[in-house]
């Protein structure tokens, strides 16, 4: 009997990535989630995805530490073969013009959404050669388009540095098989905009969005979902916008 694909989402117990995972059981893969904190959210989801009969595990996992990663896609190629990655850990500060943003912030969100992007990227490749195809989708944001003036320079950057990334990687490892590509999500309801110190922020600048709206995370992962599947087969490197024209 044929082992289920196995797709691997960082930072899947919230927002997009837990929506991306609901969306990739339905679309027939195994279900490998890391959290960093929010256990109780990752166990949750694991919980409602094997009700649903779904095959889906959680692990903890700190993007910024290869060891982990290994780990990591160790057990999780023991569900199936890994033939997927989506990269949606990442963190934001609260809104602060640079010079008033501490160092060590810095640091944490470029170690986090950038280093944990290469790292979880590095991680998977070996697993995605023996199967000889496969799919990575790294999540950006407009921030790296309007460059978040005001509110976090920092986060903009890191943002701009996973598309790179992203542009490289692809055509590094298109001949090989594998598929990287970008999806660069506008403002979305996810509890990631309490951390900038202003949880009405969505609402507050919703208006700003040409549809008037933010974006649900399952619009989101359906975009994702999009670049994972064959239906995206000719598509590498491209950052794909599901920002409501903001």
């Amino acid at each position: 009997m044929q082992q289920q694909p196995v797709i691997v989402i960082t930072g899947g117990n919230r927002g997009i990535g837990a929506a991306t995972a609901r969306l990739a059981a339905k679309s027939g893969f195994a279900i490998a989630i890391t959290y960093q904190g929010g256990e109780q959210a990752a166990q949750e989801l694991v919980a409602e995805l094997q009700q649903q009969g779904h095959t889906a595990i959680a692990l903890k996992t700190d993007v910024r530490d290869q060891e982990q990663l290994q780990a990591l896609f160790a057990r999780a190629s023991q569900i199936g073969p890994v033939t997927a990655l989506v990269t949606c850990a990442g963190i934001m500060g609260v809104n602060s013009d640079l010079h008033q943003m501490e160092p060590q912030r810095i640091r944490e969100v470029l170690d986090i959404n950038v280093l944990g992007t290469i790292l979880s990227a590095r991680a998977a490749l070996p697993f995605l050669f023996k199967n000889g195809k496969g799919a990575i989708v790294t999540v950006s944001s407009v921030a790296a388009k309007n460059g978040a003036a005001n509110a976090g320079v920092e986060y903009a950057a890191s943002k701009g540095a996973v598309e790179a990334f992203t542009n490289g990687l692809a055509k590094e490892v298109a001949p090989k098989g594998i598929r990287v590509n970008c999806v660069r999500p506008g403002l979305t309801r996810t509890d990631l905009h309490a951390l900038t110190g202003d949880p009405d922020r969505i609402n507050t600048l919703a208006p700003s969005v040409p549809l008037r709206r933010v974006a649900e995370p399952e619009e989101i992962a359906t975009a994702i979902m999009w670049l994972v599947s064959e239906e995206a087969s000719y598509c590498v490197g491209t950052v794909l916008e599901a920002g409501g024209g903001r």
